[in-house]
């Protein structure tokens, strides 16, 4: 029968998969890969079955991956995420976060825009560690998701958001994430995105300071092509800072719609 092993059509003459990783693996240790799945159960060959045979710690393939990811997620939502392309800005506790969950989903291009480096108080929150100190979001943003997943597209641009620059900034993306935690730069992307990009989606965070009360965070369709997520009244202030579970409950929410756009977006 013909199957497809580490990205090559073959003949092979093995009716299990055991057999046939005994017969190729050269290492105990190598990881084996069935139509997407990691697993060293015997399973029945058959006609046009993809397999991969990876060594351990080393990252697979682009072929391999895929066929992980588009076996991991919902059927054909893989090939809809691919073609997507998303803007973050403000890469700080919530866009970091973001980045990461679209980054983790196979979202095909990710746009990074802040202007700030990473501080020590960013730690309790932000998906940044004590190596990245001193660097620009960014940049060290950048690399995280290069470790994650080298086969997307990520676009940074390290300024602030203004009124003059925002009509070129966002060429080609389908949705805009805003995490700022400036009133001013959340209300100069409000006031102007859809000057420049009428079919833009923006999806705002507002409300999402303090802990507990995670089921106060919601998902709110604010008008067309605009959304608001968290509890629109949690503001960060002396006696009621950010932290990491509820910036990450908020964050998860723009990811997750983020993908159900996306989803949409593609769907025929």
């Amino acid at each position: 029968m013909k199957i497809k092993f580490n990205g090559k059509i073959i003949d092979t003459s093995f009716e299990s998969s055991l057999e046939f990783f005994i017969h190729h693996s050269k290492d105990e240790n190598d990881v084996w890969i069935i139509n997407g799945f990691a697993t060293k159960m015997d399973e029945k060959l058959k006609e046009n079955d993809e397999l991969f045979c990876i060594p351990r710690n080393i990252l697979p393939p682009k072929e391999a991956l895929d066929s992980m990811m588009r076996a991991r997620h919902t059927p054909r939502l893989h090939e809809k995420l691919k073609k997507g392309s998303v803007a973050v800005c403000g890469l700080g506790g919530l866009g970091s976060h973001i980045a990461i969950m679209l980054a983790r989903s196979g979202v095909g291009r990710l746009r990074l825009i802040d202007f700030d480096v990473v501080e020590p108080s960013n730690l309790n929150r932000q998906s940044y560690m004590v190596e990245d100190l001193g660097k620009f979001k960014t940049e060290a943003l950048k690399s995280q998701i290069e470790k994650i997943n080298p086969f997307i597209e990520v676009c940074i641009h390290t300024l602030k958001i203004d009124e003059e620059n925002i009509k070129d900034l966002f060429v080609g993306d389908a949705i805009v994430c805003e995490a700022f935690d400036s009133a001013i730069a959340k209300a100069i992307l409000i006031k102007n995105l859809h000057k420049f990009f009428k079919g833009a989606i923006l999806i705002c965070g507002s409300g999402l300071a303090g802990y507990g009360d995670s089921n106060s965070i919601q998902t709110r369709k604010i008008a067309n092509n605009f959304y608001m997520c968290g509890d629109l009244k949690s503001e960060a202030k002396v006696g009621r800072g950010l932290m990491a579970p509820r910036v990450n409950i908020c964050a998860g929410h723009q990811a997750n719609l983020v993908l159900e756009l996306l989803a949409e977006a593609y769907e025929k």
